[in-house]
């Protein structure tokens, strides 16, 4: 975005610049990833953040860290492992691609350090490419995320969908020019901080904000309608049920297949009314745990009944099925939904 250094528009991008960084300097997180140029330590904390409170992932980073201190250490580990440390986070598609990319970087011999390359690095996109290179490696890419987009649309009030081609590079354009180039790590966490301490989805400490005086959305009364989204969102409804075998202390998990939610993940006897099941019907017998569980995930609302079948002779099942102690379960990567019917068993 050039714009005339003269102009009013300058003026204001540079005071945005300068007051964000100083409203960092004075707020910003102490999280254990920052403080350091490890690019290893970096992209595991931003695919951990993603769709994730930084609570939570605050203590999934330490367990990862401590287990795999590098990636190659990483790459060394089986999917299954991963997704067990994974477990309970969700959007396993992250836990997969991050253990793909561990891979790829090993096999390169040193960590990705050009914008080209991080893309490059399986379900690195320009947000986690920009975060790492410019936090790790000073490359002078600026960030755009939920945050970021936040606090743009809201000081300079732009009403433009950021869900559209024309709103993404409207945004990224307006973020590379406020980017001060000799500072482009303290500048991106700047922004990730302010939109996620300040300038808050809801209830934003405008009263407070260093950035009041020019903030149109402030002046114009629109800090609730800003940013603008639009509603793409098609959110369909399945209906589950999750039959647990019980036979002389055992059970039998099968790995979900590609193409669908928890992919790679274990889960018992499934019954669904679309007829992609791994049973025809609920077996005579089963006892009913718990019914209608809702569970909710980004374009999906599941609904579950669980069940317990103790049948008096070991069951045929399909060949993809694998009988293991139920104490062996615990070693294996479960959806929250199934979680959830382990923890109704008698």
């Amino acid at each position: 975005m050039a714009i005339p250094n003269s102009s009013p528009a300058t003026l204001q991008s540079s005071h945005f610049t300068t007051e964000l960084l100083k409203w960092f300097a004075q707020n910003g997180r102490e999280l254990p990833w920052r403080g350091t140029s490890d690019p290893y330590a970096i992209w595991l904390s931003e695919v951990i953040l993603q769709q994730t409170r930084i609570e939570q992932g605050r203590q999934y980073w330490e367990r990862f860290m401590g287990r795999w201190p590098t990636v190659e250490k990483l790459a060394e580990a089986t999917e299954d492992e991963v997704l067990r440390m994974w477990q309970g986070l969700g959007y396993y598609s992250r836990a997969r691609n991050l253990h793909a990319a561990a891979r790829q970087i090993a096999a390169m011999g040193h960590f990705p350090n050009t914008m080209e390359e991080l893309k490059g690095l399986k379900g690195v996109g320009p947000y986690t490419a920009a975060a790492i290179g410019s936090i790790a490696f000073g490359l002078p890419v600026a960030v755009v995320d939920g945050n970021v987009y936040r606090v743009l649309a809201r000081h300079f009030g732009i009403d433009t969908p950021i869900n559209t081609t024309q709103g993404q590079k409207l945004f990224a354009s307006l973020a590379q020019s406020l980017l001060p180039t000799s500072q482009p790590s303290l500048f991106n966490q700047a922004m990730m901080d302010f939109g996620a301490l300040q300038c808050t989805p809801q209830n934003p400490r405008c009263t407070i904000c260093p950035l009041a005086t020019t903030c149109e959305a402030l002046r114009g009364g629109k800090t609730r309608q800003l940013p603008v989204k639009l509603n793409k969102t098609n959110v369909k409804t399945r209906h589950l049920t999750y039959i647990y075998i019980r036979w002389k202390g055992m059970t039998a998990l099968r790995r979900r297949p590609p193409g669908d939610i928890w992919q790679g993940l274990w889960e018992p006897l499934l019954v669904e009314n679309n007829g992609k099941g791994t049973l025809g019907e609920v077996p005579a017998g089963a006892q009913l745990l718990l019914w209608g569980v809702r569970h909710v995930l980004t374009h999906r609302i599941l609904m579950a009944d669980f069940y317990l079948w103790q049948p008096g002779e070991k069951p045929v099942l399909p060949q993809e099925f694998v009988w293991m102690d139920e104490a062996d379960i615990d070693d294996h990567a479960l959806p929250r939904l199934v979680e959830l019917l382990l923890e109704a068993l008698p």
